[in-house]
């Protein structure tokens, strides 16, 4: 496989350069996934309006999907920045490794939620009734189902740059699921 370097930011258009300065302010570094976006003019500002549009979910169920989608598509990079993130959430360690499992037994509405994402993942955008019924049966929408799609479509896009680019995980390792879990 070719390998491909993180561009720095002297290597990227100027509108890139506006967005890693933006990210820098914010965030006090550019994360390499997203640097890696920049090597095109336009991918990196389409995805994170993407990322950050308006949504009918909350954070935490936002983390949900992203942990369950990045553990199907192992994700190395994905697992480790949404770990991350996931903690900045309120979960624990265990229930991070509960819900990259596609379960969460510590709420039932999320236990819902992170076994559909699974599902629908693992089935490539065909979920099973059961756990289409039991999405809505927990208390989730349409607009939900929706919404849920996006952040699931969201999560791919970033699985798929990382796995065709391979570029250095600049996050915390996630620590790796026991085999009974997955």
């Amino acid at each position: 496989m070719e390998s491909i370097n993180v561009p720095s930011r002297d290597q990227v258009s100027e509108g890139n350069q506006a967005i890693f300065d933006n990210l820098q302010a914010n965030l006090g570094f550019v994360p390499n996934l997203y640097a890696t976006y920049a090597y095109s003019d336009t991918a990196l500002a389409d995805y994170l309006t993407l990322q950050n549009r308006k949504t009918s979910l909350k954070a935490k169920e936002r983390e949900v999907i992203n942990l369950a989608v990045s553990q199907v598509n192992e994700c190395a990079y994905c697992l480790a920045a949404h770990t991350a993130l996931g903690k900045m959430n309120g979960f624990t360690d265990e229930q991070i490794l509960e819900i990259r499992s596609g379960e969460a037994s510590f709420d039932a509405k999320l236990d819902a939620l992170a076994k559909f994402t699974r599902d629908i993942t693992i089935n490539r955008s065909k979920p099973s009734a059961e756990a289409l019924s039991n999405l809505f049966a927990a208390g989730y929408t349409k607009e939900n189902l929706i919404d849920i799609n996006v952040v699931i479509g969201d999560k791919i896009i970033s699985n798929f740059v990382h796995g065709s680019t391979q570029i250095p995980v600049d996050f915390p390792a996630a620590p790796a699921l026991e085999p009974a879990l997955v």
